[in-house]
């Protein structure tokens, strides 16, 4: 079996997984669910979010809402581009809309996802040199996985704070809040986010692309 082939089996089945139904670790999805995730042998950027939200769910297309709207500015590329598979893998660390909370916001990624399928989509993905990480969920993951311990208690603003620690991680790895308009408040607390990281996000979008074009 090719690389190719083995990558496609293994998404086809994460798109037919229904392991939070029906072996749940804990309360069983309260919906069908949708999986929804995007990776080619031959992007070299990856964008590793929390879950689908709602709107996500509805239509099967990743940041396809005003997060994403958000993101692509963040990273400066339009929609075409951000969307196309074979530059730019997208696999959050939940690929189904958990459902809601109490206060109707979104439910943390499910466990099983990670639990089930990261360790081995990612095995399969070695071609990629720069993951986005956003959100304390997906940073914990890839991180851990390149050896960079967090320290216990920890936050996302202070992760994100330290970008420049993980520059020269193969792949590295760019922690971002996430780019929710529930997150407004945060970006005008933290100036040094537009200042500092985005012109370094930028250019290492930037360069992935160009790599992955070849």
């Amino acid at each position: 079996m090719t690389s190719e082939e083995r990558l496609a089996t293994l998404t086809a089945r994460i798109r037919a997984c229904r392991i939070c139904v029906e072996a749940p670790l804990g309360a069983p999805l309260p919906h069908e669910p949708r999986p929804v995730a995007r990776a080619s042998l031959t992007a070299r950027l990856l964008i590793a979010g929390q879950a689908p939200g709602i709107r996500v769910h509805n239509t099967g297309l990743p940041f396809n809402d005003p997060s994403g709207d958000r993101l692509r500015l963040w990273m400066g590329i339009d929609r075409d581009t951000f969307y196309d598979e074979a530059r730019i893998a997208i696999v959050p660390m939940g690929f189904c809309f958990p459902g809601w909370d109490k206060n109707k916001g979104d439910l943390p990624p499910r466990r099983e996802c990670r639990a089930h399928w990261h360790d081995a989509l990612f095995d399969q993905l070695p071609q990629i040199e720069t993951i986005l990480a956003i959100g304390a969920h997906a940073q914990d993951y890839h991180l851990s996985r390149l050896g960079f311990a967090r320290a216990k208690g920890e936050g996302m603003t202070p992760t994100v704070r330290r970008f420049a620690d993980f520059a020269a991680a193969k792949p590295r790895v760019i922690p971002l809040p996430h780019p929710s308009w529930r997150n407004s408040g945060w970006l005008k607390k933290n100036p040094w986010f537009a200042t500092e990281l985005l012109p370094v996000l930028r250019a290492a979008v930037a360069a992935a692309l160009i790599h992955a074009a070849r």
